[in-house]
C-alpha cells in the first residue's frame, strides 16, 4: 500500500503498522491515462479520492457550454463531486485528468465504516473537511472581492507548482477571466 497515503494520514495522527493495514484494507489502487474522466456530470458518486501522481481538474459545465473549473487536484490532494459524494444526488461536475494519475478510492460506507471504528480516522477526516471549508470559502471571498490580476497573484502564490503544470486557458477559466486577459495579466508581471 501507498507510502504517500501513510505520510498523508500521519500529518495529522499518528497510526501504527496494524492501524495503517486496518485503514488501507478500505482503499483501491485506481490508474488513469491523461485525458481520460474520474467522474462524468450525472453519475451517482460513490467514492472520494486521494491523489499519490498526476493532476486533475473538476469542472461544471454551464447552459452556455462555458466550462467552469471548480477545483484542481494534484500529489497529496483529494478530489470528489463532494455534494454527489455527501448526499447522494448525482454528480453537477466531472472530473479530467490533466496528466497520468494514480490514485486511491475510498467509498462512502466504507468512509462511514471506519471512522465508526477508528476516533483518529474519524478526526483525521474532521480536519481535513474543515480545511476544505475553509479553502472553499476563501476561493469564494476571492472571486466577490478581487479583481483578475488579484486573483491571479493569489493563485500564483497559494499554488506555484500548478501554474507550471496547468495551461492557461484552465487556470484562466478558474479565476473566472478570458484567455486573452490572463494572457495581459502575465504580461504586466
Amino acid at each position: 500500500m501507498s507510502l504517500e497515503l501513510r505520510k498523508h494520514f500521519e500529518e495529522l495522527i499518528p497510526l501504527t503498522d496494524e492501524e495503517f493495514a486496518m485503514l488501507a484494507s478500505y482503499f483501491n489502487l485506481r490508474k488513469l491515462k491523461k485525458h481520460q474522466y474520474l467522474i462524468q456530470e450525472n453519475e451517482p458518486i460513490t467514492n472520494i479520492y486521494f491523489v499519490t501522481k498526476g493532476l486533475l481538474k473538476a469542472s461544471y459545465i454551464d447552459n452556455h457550454g462555458k466550462e467552469h473549473i471548480i477545483q484542481f487536484a494534484m500529489e497529496n490532494w483529494w478530489i470528489s463531486d463532494f455534494q454527489a459524494f455527501y448526499t447522494g444526488v448525482p454528480s453537477v461536475t466531472s472530473i479530467h485528468c490533466l496528466e497520468d494519475v494514480e490514485l486511491y478510492a475510498i467509498s462512502r460506507k466504507d468512509l462511514e465504516k471506519i471512522c465508526l471504528d477508528n476516533h483518529k480516522v474519524e478526526h483525521f477526516f474532521r480536519i481535513k473537511n474543515s480545511l476544505g471549508y475553509v479553502a472553499l470559502q476563501k476561493r469564494i471571498l476571492s472571486l466577490l472581492t478581487t479583481d483578475a490580476r488579484e486573483r491571479f497573484e493569489q493563485f500564483s502564490a497559494q499554488y506555484p507548482k500548478l501554474i507550471q503544470r496547468v495551461p492557461k486557458k484552465i487556470i484562466a477559466s478558474y479565476l473566472g477571466v478570458s484567455r486573452e486577459t490572463l494572457s495581459r495579466i502575465t504580461r504586466k508581471l
